[in-house]
């Protein structure tokens, strides 16, 4: 069993589609009838569209609906995203030095299995990663922790020796409640500092260029 293994959350960690989210969101919910606004995706950013769609509509909807729903709006995203993403700074360096190390890699995300197909097609990053838990294999979002136990389960390695790479408070909330490391990257900038540390961040930086591999691995030894 690997003593230490690395999972990543992709938006807004591993890249930054926000806008692009942002915008799908804008567009699905003008079609509802339901205003969309910059406080309501600070409100949603990171759980599952499920989720969102039962904060933004109500929870009349049935399950179809709200399936239906779901996937339009994922089709508009994929069609900006397809025209080009690219990794944060920082992170094609630490995903070479977590590899270099031996050390398993997966993503753990409450975005659709397509999105993250297509993200790790575009950014060439899919060989780092031994295994891909996505929305599909979910029951429960964030700040549930079932997404990164799952990824853990995969990669084979207990709780207390994975670190997650996280950029939302519901994720970081979900990375301690299933007894891991957290690394809360503000790059994008959705919540402050002081949010982040208060829902228990191991470690907070503005990019992943200013902190190395082994700082990260560090965190284990705590």
């Amino acid at each position: 069993m690997p003593k230490a293994a690395i999972i990543w959350d992709v938006d807004g960690t591993l890249v930054d589609t926000a806008a692009l989210h942002f915008d799908a969101w804008v567009k699905l919910s003008a079609e509802v009838g339901r205003p969309f606004t910059h406080a309501d995706f600070a409100a949603t950013f990171g759980r599952r569209n499920p989720e969102i769609i039962r904060f933004l509509l109500g929870g009349d909807l049935t399950d179809d609906q709200i399936a239906d729903l779901g996937e339009r709006k994922e089709e508009y995203y994929r069609a900006e995203a397809s025209k080009g993403v690219d990794l944060l700074p920082g992170v094609q360096a630490m995903l070479e030095a977590f590899h270099e190390r031996g050390i398993p890699q997966a993503i753990g995300s409450s975005a659709p299995r397509g999105n993250l197909e297509m993200i790790l097609d575009l950014t060439k990053s899919r060989p780092f990663f031994a295994a891909v838990v996505a929305m599909e294999d979910t029951k429960r979002g964030k700040p549930d922790p079932e997404v990164f136990l799952q990824a853990a389960a995969r990669l084979k390695t207990e709780p207390r020796h994975a670190i997650v790479f996280e950029d939302a408070v519901a994720g970081v909330q979900a990375a301690k409640a299933g007894g891991m490391k957290c690394v809360a990257v503000r790059f994008v900038g959705h919540h402050s500092e002081a949010a982040l540390q208060d829902a228990g961040a191991d470690m907070i930086v503005s990019n992943l260029e200013l902190v190395t591999a082994a700082e990260v691995l560090a965190l284990l030894d705590r």
